[in-house]
């Protein structure tokens, strides 16, 4: 299981606002999750994916096209992967293993 902590910047916006950018991109990961492919958190700073390599790589693909769906005609995405092989673990249980911890 990875996760993926990714930011997606789309340049040259009307505005400084990309708040409607990040909604479009948060419907798409929605979907996917209700499909069962993924599991994805929204944070103020980016949005984190967990799952398959494969498919989390995929999902990334398609939420960096979703501005240049909206006529943008440049699009930069930041990546950060986590891909653990020797166990299984998801994004709660990271945050679980810290806060154990703080006790």
């Amino acid at each position: 299981m990875a996760i993926v902590d990714v930011t997606v910047i789309p340049i040259g916006t009307d505005s400084p606002s990309v708040s409607k950018y990040v909604a479009d991109i948060q419907k798409i990961l929605n979907k996917k999750k209700e499909e069962g492919l993924i599991n994805f958190e929204l944070t103020p700073m980016s949005t984190l994916i967990e799952g398959d390599l494969a498919v989390v790589l995929q999902v990334v693909q398609e939420i960096h096209e979703a501005p240049f769906a909206k006529g943008l005609d440049r699009v930069a995405t930041n990546i950060r992967i986590d891909d653990r092989r020797d166990k299984s673990r998801k994004m709660a249980q990271k945050i679980e293993a810290v806060q154990k911890h703080l006790d």
